[in-house]
């Protein structure tokens, strides 16, 4: 087991941990991570759009009044969750400047004009109007090619002193928007010859190369990958949602935008598996699905210590935290425990896939906090579909049921070990 492990840390763990920590994947992840407070706010309003309530009595006029406002209603949701890759440009550009000691703000700043540039303002009635749809999801890859490709042209002109310097006497915040001049003239020339004088559509090109990409990563097979990578790291103590969701999470941002962009123009939802999928229907207590495992060491332990980690977890296993259990119990390295912590997410996974494609359960389209309980969570990430509670549930027991008989494996090792040192002492 011990040469295992070793094996596995050596040729798969530790590259794909330093994977994760990459500069310009970092600068991704945190940017995307910056925008959530957006998203998540972004998104409730759809469901003042499309209140999930019945048709008859009063119920009935608070949706007709939606449905007569909804313009207005939708209108911050529009500047917010519509147009998130506005704000992860910013992000991408503020922290990878900051990883190399640029002034962050300025990378920030090149970013977002990086990023506007590629949107071609269109002459509408006599007014010049910018189209919004390639600031939301459908122009996230774009922006993090050109808000890298902008803040490496300013570490260039810094790196290589193509900066206007200023005397020691100018003030710190005049100095650094001089230094920053050069290279945003690099940027801003060098974009619009590609989008304005060739005529390029850069969303375009890059949506058909990833097109595959978006394929895949809807499918079942495409859900079960990280799935199983997340609870593989996790099982050796690395931070599984750290690493798969540093190359996974720009994907499922854009499925979420894509099912809520849906939403708002009344079309059918697209996508089975953003974040929020994963979220409320298979993470269930944290990764691993573990909440069925503290209810195990609740009410069914022998040994003292699984059953007081049982009720000091279960608190923050209904709020999606369980560390306290995979370090706790533990699952990291326990050749007992790994098993049911890999396979109960896939199990569920499988189940929920299979509802959401059937029809059984809706799609989810809107982000609420991760530390909300399942059930309460998943009813608002699918815009009050009451049959997602339903699911959340019978996935719990599912995840009870298959971590009973490996718990019960595990509680009577951990009893005999209690037992032994209670005669030795």
């Amino acid at each position: 087991m011990q040469n295992f492990v070793t094996f596995l840390e050596k040729n798969l763990s530790g590259p794909m941990a330093r994977l994760s920590e990459q500069r310009h994947l970092q600068a991704i992840r945190d940017g995307v991570i910056s925008a959530l407070p957006f998203i998540i706010v972004g998104s409730f309003f759809l469901i003042l759009a499309f209140p999930p309530l019945p048709d008859a009595g009063v119920f009935g006029d608070i949706k007709q009044w939606a449905a007569d406002n909804i313009v207005e209603i939708l209108i911050p949701y529009r500047l917010t969750m519509f147009i998130m890759t506005l704000y992860i440009a910013f992000g991408i550009g503020y922290n990878l400047s900051k990883s190399y000691n640029l002034d962050p703000l300025s990378g920030a700043q090149i970013a977002v004009a990086a990023l506007l540039l590629t949107v071609t303002p269109k002459a509408i009635d006599g007014e010049w109007l910018l189209p919004m749809t390639n600031l939301g999801g459908h122009g996230l890859f774009v922006a993090m090619i050109v808000s890298i490709l902008a803040v490496e042209i300013l570490r260039f002109c810094k790196t290589k002193n193509i900066t206007i310097k200023m005397p020691e006497q100018v003030p710190s915040s005049v100095s650094r928007s001089f230094e920053a001049l050069i290279p945003v003239a690099i940027v801003i020339v060098l974009i619009s010859l590609v989008t304005v004088a060739a005529g390029v559509d850069l969303h375009h090109l890059v949506n058909l190369a990833v097109a595959p990409l978006v394929t895949a990563g809807d499918s079942i097979f495409g859900v079960l990958v990280p799935v199983f990578l997340i609870t593989f790291f996790w099982s050796f103590g690395i931070h599984g949602v750290s690493v798969v969701g540093t190359v996974a999470r720009p994907l499922w941002e854009v499925f979420l935008v894509n099912n809520a962009d849906a939403v708002a123009s009344g079309e059918a939802i697209p996508h089975i598996a953003p974040e929020t999928f994963y979220q409320w229907f298979i993470w269930i207590g944290g990764s691993g699905a573990t909440l069925g495992l503290v209810l195990a060491m609740i009410f069914f332990s022998r040994s003292k210590y699984l059953k007081a980690l049982g009720r000091t977890s279960v608190v923050p296993g209904i709020f999606n935290i369980n560390e306290p259990v995979i370090f706790g119990a533990p699952i990291v390295l326990n050749p007992i425990l790994i098993i049911p912590f890999v396979i109960t997410p896939i199990i569920t996974a499988c189940l929920s896939y299979a509802a959401t494609v059937v029809g059984l359960v809706s799609p989810t389209y809107i982000m609420p906090p991760w530390t909300l309980p399942a059930p309460i969570g998943a009813f608002l990430a699918t815009g009050g579909d009451w049959r997602a509670v339903v699911l959340v549930l019978i996935n719990i027991a599912i995840s009870f049921a298959i971590y009973f008989p490996f718990f019960k494996m595990y509680d009577k090792k951990m009893t005999q070990l209690e037992e032994s040192d209670q005669k030795a002492a």
